[in-house]
């Protein structure tokens, strides 16, 4: 078996968890043979934003077809 990793940056205005999900939910929407999921970063985009917006960089690992 081949995986192939790639980096993900969900959002959401209300937690961690649901941005860690709205990547989540958008690689098994998009994406076949998904495996694994790592939480690499949180942060919280303040500066431009009129409330927080909470910010989840995540590692979604997928087999290769071969």
């Amino acid at each position: 078996m081949v995986f192939k990793k790639i980096t993900l940056i969900g959002t959401s205005p209300e937690s961690f968890d649901d941005a860690a999900d709205d990547a989540i939910e958008r690689a098994e929407a998009t994406l076949d043979n998904l495996m694994w999921v790592e939480v690499d970063e949180l942060g919280v985009e303040i500066a431009s934003a009129d409330g927080r917006e909470y910010q989840a960089e995540v590692t979604v690992a997928f087999e290769l077809e071969e």
